[in-house]
């Protein structure tokens, strides 16, 4: 069979993005990020008003908390790379240069949410965050599968969904009602934009089954979060894994395998001898995720159990 071009892929694709854009402006719900900030704690900072400075003792969530919540929130700030990146490989036309405009606008509450509830609540240092800002925003982002169509919309079904995860148990990490609250809201955005590429990335498997196992494949085994050039990015990672925030587990058993079930990979027909190449890939890289997991596993278990005995 011969390969769809790109062109002809963002042709083939509209009526689905059309549809599934329907469907997700019919069940998003309306929200205002003012309204999940408690804005009665908040007082002036120093500076040109005369506050007072952020000290360590103003936050009152746990360290690894407030680590996670930076990286949620600089990953956020990218917004404008994002929407570089998918404007120009979608299009802003039609049904899907809405949905570029669409995903971007609802994105646009999530940096604007957090942001407010960190200030206000001085969970962190506003100076540190900001200059982190600055130094992450400066760096752009690069989608790495940025000219492929199938690529991209592979890789935002699996990310959409990790970043859904990483926000909810965040929340419930900080021990903070009000965090948590604002943080299942943003989950619930990620949850709906997950489900619309997901359904683009299925009827791409109906248009193209081999290009888009092909696509599967590499992003599976590539996989990295928007985040990931953040200053300090591993170390965070490492934190916020241990934490049981976003691991190796959760990546592999309530990001990949769901996204793949709901794609039926494994049973997929009609596929070219790199199609089926491209399946056994992912089958293998499951493997090594399963391994990768209970390894982390077993090192974090014996690291609490070291700490405890101290």
């Amino acid at each position: 069979m011969t390969a769809l071009s790109q062109t002809a892929l963002l042709r083939e694709l509209e009526p689905v993005v059309e549809k599934n854009l329907d469907r997700h402006l019919a069940v998003a719900k309306e929200w205002f990020p003012h309204e999940y900030v408690p804005w009665s704690e908040g007082r002036t900072f120093d500076g040109p008003l005369g506050g007072e400075a952020w000290s360590e003792s103003d936050s009152t969530i746990p360290d690894v908390a407030r680590t996670a919540l930076i990286v949620n929130l600089l990953t956020e700030d990218n917004l404008p790379s994002y929407h570089h990146e998918i404007a120009t490989l979608f299009g802003r036309d039609g049904a899907w240069g809405t949905w570029v405009h669409r995903w971007t606008a609802e994105e646009g509450r999530h940096g604007t949410a957090i942001r407010d509830y960190l200030t206000v609540t001085r969970a962190v240092d506003p100076v540190a965050l900001e200059r982190a800002r600055m130094t992450h925003m400066s760096a752009g982002y690069a989608n790495v599968h940025d000219d492929e169509v199938l690529h991209s919309l592979a890789y935002v079904s699996f990310q959409e969904l990790a970043t859904r995860i990483s926000h909810r148990n965040t929340g419930r990490v900080t021990g903070d009602p009000a965090c948590e609250a604002l943080l299942a809201r943003v989950a619930a955005d990620e949850n709906l934009h997950m489900v619309f590429y997901r359904n683009l990335l299925a009827a791409a498997f109906e248009l193209a089954p081999s290009q888009a196992m092909r696509a599967v494949a590499d992003v599976v085994a590539d996989f990295q979060m928007p985040g990931n050039g953040i200053d300090g990015f591993a170390r965070k990672s490492v934190a916020i894994a241990l934490a049981g925030i976003y691991d190796l587990r959760q990546h592999r058993d309530d990001v990949v395998a769901p996204v793949l079930r709901q794609w039926d990979v494994f049973d997929v027909t009609g596929l070219d001898a790199d199609g089926e190449a491209a399946r056994d890939q992912i089958a293998a890289h499951l493997d090594d995720l399963e391994r990768a997991a209970s390894r982390f596993e077993e090192k974090r278990d014996a690291r609490a159990a070291r700490l405890a005995s101290r």
